[in-house]
């Protein structure tokens, strides 16, 4: 997922006590039940074209396609997130978790698990929310769930990465036709923008990152703008007061309902506006095997919304493209290469996958620094350390409505390892073999920008916000990167090897790292890809 885990602005005179222990919401049966969207994945349909998940990289995949004359089928597990709660809201705010929050959790876990020593998750109702923090051995991964992925759930921030290091993040590709004409148009379809300036100078709710801005520069460090996808016209209209507030009421972590340009504005709306491109929320691909006419047989579990599978359905597609996101795309591919349903796929198949050396942290600031109680949750910029010390770290809010007088940070490192998902038979299931202590390489990245920082001002790293006396957020990321590598699992277009007519087109591709937040490189990426497969394939 590109984003940035934050806490969420608590609502007008919100007391510290309310915001630690935090208020349940319980949704009754009609809300849950407007949530629930329509099946329409018939079984035994037979599809020119499927695609299984609905980010980034199905989405592109889906739309140029269509724009091609070609029919598409959307396959997404999670919903639709089109109808609004009981709170005429359809994304339930960071501050008050609920059922639309966390995927089939009873429990929240919550990136930042801790503050003032207190606590913070808290009992949801299970259901089939927003956000995933799926567990592995030795890390947590958050990620989008609904039609839109990790751009429901992520902040927006939409970095192209400097062109000097792109050959260090995809070498097959070249880095000439990236930057001339795919990043472009990436950033066009994405509806990228970038804050304005003069007007970062003086609002309110970027106190805290003009703090950032301050100890950074005095340190040395380059502090860097970086455009983002949200409305920055909206953005004005809420601090004026004169439009429902979004990311000034902390909007960010299970969803934003007004400012931000998610892609069911952008790409999904205009595949859905070609009348070729039909998308099923609540449906899990469990198979993929070679048909004995041609295609792909695809088994598909129809779910409702406590998880719970109400109908097995098959469907042929002449074509199929995993688009699940660098997990779900690499945890079907090991299931299915290892029980055989695909049995010419690579060894490559599950490996390179890395979390892009995201590590988290906080430094408590002096009493003369305070970062402000309004903090927009939209991150807007960053500290670049990338060529000497190899972290980029995103100045990030901390909007908790009251103050805080900290800054906080999710860094983006230049991490070595790599993990390997592998089938697990008899528990039936792909796990992941990544380690908690390879992170070490992260964190003293990070502290070749912190620990200077905190020199030069005489500051302290926070050490309740990821457990009790625990500086580094070590045990997440948002960011998850590989798993079916360019160039190794596939061809270097995304075809897979040894099954024609199977592609990947997600995160997946990506051993492991962008040096910045993703989501515009995997766009990226897909918009090159798409474009060769339409004019070789089909």
């Amino acid at each position: 997922m590109s984003g940035t885990p934050l806490r969420g602005k608590a609502s007008d005179g919100l007391s510290r006590r309310r915001f630690i222990t935090g208020t349940s919401s319980i949704f009754g049966a009609a809300m849950l039940a407007s949530q629930a969207s329509p099946a329409r994945a018939v079984d035994g349909a037979a599809i020119p074209v499927l695609v299984i998940g609905t980010g980034y990289g199905g989405s592109v995949a889906a739309l140029r396609l269509a724009e091609a004359g070609v029919d598409v089928h959307m396959l997404e597990m999670g919903m639709a997130w089109d109808t609004p709660g009981s709170d005429g809201k359809i994304f339930a705010n960071t501050t008050s978790p609920d059922a639309r929050s966390y995927w089939l959790r009873t429990k929240t876990k919550q990136p930042l698990s801790n503050f003032l020593g207190f606590p913070i998750d808290r009992a949801v109702p299970r259901y089939t929310g927003i956000l995933d923090a799926e567990e592995f051995g030795g890390i947590t991964v958050y990620q989008g769930r609904g039609v839109g992925g990790g751009s429901l759930v992520n902040g927006g921030m939409a970095v192209t990465p400097k062109r000097e290091n792109f050959a260090a993040v995809l070498p097959s590709v070249n880095t000439g036709e990236m930057y001339d004409t795919y990043y472009p148009r990436a950033n066009a379809g994405l509806g990228v923008n970038a804050i304005d300036p003069a007007w970062f100078e003086t609002a309110e709710c970027y106190q805290y990152a003009r703090v950032g801005r301050k100890h950074a520069q005095r340190s040395g460090f380059p502090f860097v703008f970086v455009p983002d996808v949200y409305d920055w016209d909206y953005m004005k209209r809420e601090a004026a007061g004169t439009v429902p507030k979004s990311a000034l009421a902390g909007e960010i972590l299970y969803g934003n309902n007004y400012g931000k340009k998610s892609l069911q504005q952008t790409y999904l709306a205009r595949a859905k506006a070609t009348g070729r491109v039909t998308i099923s929320p609540l449906h899990k691909v469990t198979s993929v095997t070679p048909a004995a006419g041609g295609g792909y047989t695809v088994t598909v579990d129809q779910i409702n919304t406590n998880g719970d599978t109400v109908a097995t359905k098959t469907m042929t597609a002449d074509k199929v493209f995993f688009a699940a996101g660098s997990v779900g795309t690499s945890k079907l591919l090991v299931k299915l290469q290892a029980t055989g349903a695909l049995p010419h796929l690579n060894g490559e198949v599950g490996k390179g996958w890395g979390d892009n050396g995201n590590v988290m942290c906080g430094r408590a600031n002096h009493l003369w620094d305070p970062t402000g109680s309004l903090q927009s949750a939209i991150p807007t910029a960053g500290i670049d350390n990338w060529a000497a010390g190899g972290a980029f770290a995103e100045v990030a809010p901390l909007p908790t409505g009251i103050e805080t007088y900290a800054s906080f940070y999710l860094s983006i490192t230049k991490n070595p390892h790599r993990a390997q998902f592998s089938w697990n038979a008899s528990a039936g299931r792909a796990e992941l073999n990544w380690q908690t202590a390879w992170k070490q390489p992260s964190i003293d990245a990070a502290k070749t920008i912190f620990d200077k920082i905190n020199a030069k001002e005489g500051t302290i790293y926070r050490t309740d916000l990821f457990g009790v006396y625990k500086i580094w957020g070590d045990h997440l990321t948002y960011h998850p990167l590989g798993g079916a590598v360019l160039d190794k699992a596939t061809d270097n277009y995304g075809r897979l090897h040894g099954h024609p007519g199977l592609y990947v087109i997600d995160g997946a591709l990506i051993p492991g790292n962008t040096s910045v937040n993703p989501f515009v490189t995997i766009t990226a990426l897909a918009e090159r890809n798409i474009e060769k497969i339409i004019a070789a394939d089909l």
